[in-house]
């Protein structure tokens, strides 16, 4: 029962931050970790536990949606789709012991991306301009990289959107939650099929972060979004190194 009520904590808290400024996967995935799940069954398991919750956040932006013929968002969306069966199939095929020896370094990676990416991208605006190939080209990468692990692909987005001249965050907030799931979904297809998903436990949390992503993306035009990245940062960091000291 505790590690049941740890789980429904988890996918609440992850759902909200999923919806708010991202980072979920920070506490959804460690969650299933800490209680015993294989990594790889646990990183397959907390991709299916997101989808609703993103699906959520969607549905509540779903005033700020829009298109227009600078961004090319069709193209987005076929990307992310292809890049999340890549970044799957790469994962199915990834030994557990490989896995568990890279994950602290993709905690470290999404970590640093979730602090130091969207305080980059202003800058990098400054000395780059890149047009709508080259953000289809990056989105195919940020969908592989969705597909094999997934923590902070939302910032990953985000800055390069405002690196592209993207200015609107509730527009850019509506798109990321949607491909983000395109990613995620098509992922999630191919580890249902591998029986990579251990179902009690993501059942729970598929009803946690449905709750904490709908009701996360309501309560974003309200929070203070500087406090809820510091909390959020401290939180990847604890993870990260509580990663690095389990392998020893």
């Amino acid at each position: 029962m505790p590690s049941y009520l740890l789980l429904f904590g988890a996918a609440l808290l992850g759902g909200l931050l999923n919806s708010i400024a991202g980072g979920g996967m920070f506490v959804v995935f460690p969650a299933l970790v800490f209680t015993g799940v294989p990594s790889i069954i646990a990183n397959a398991s907390s991709t299916l536990a997101v989808i609703p919750g993103i699906l959520a956040s969607a549905w509540a932006y779903r005033g700020d949606f829009s298109s227009s013929d600078d961004f090319p968002f069709v193209s987005l969306v076929i990307v992310s789709i292809v890049g999340g069966i890549a970044g799957a199939l790469l994962l199915l095929y990834t030994p557990q012991r490989t896995f568990d020896f890279v994950i602290p370094w993709l905690l470290l990676l999404a970590t640093l991306l979730f602090i130091f990416g969207l305080r980059l991208a202003p800058a990098l605006k400054r000395v780059f301009h890149i047009g709508p190939v080259t953000v289809v080209v990056i989105q195919l990468l940020i969908g592989v990289y969705g597909g094999y692990f997934g923590g902070a692909i939302g910032i990953m987005m985000l800055a390069t959107w405002t690196v592209f001249g993207l200015t609107d965050i509730h527009r850019m907030n509506a798109s990321r939650t949607l491909l983000g799931a395109a990613a995620n979904i098509v992922a999630t297809v191919l580890f249902i099929g591998a029986h990579k998903i251990v179902w009690p436990q993501t059942l729970l949390m598929l009803v946690g972060t449905i709750i904490g992503g709908y009701a996360g993306a309501h309560w974003a035009r309200k929070a203070n979004p500087k406090v809820l990245r510091a909390c959020i940062s401290v939180i990847s960091v604890a993870i990260t190194i509580a990663f690095f000291l389990r392998r020893h």
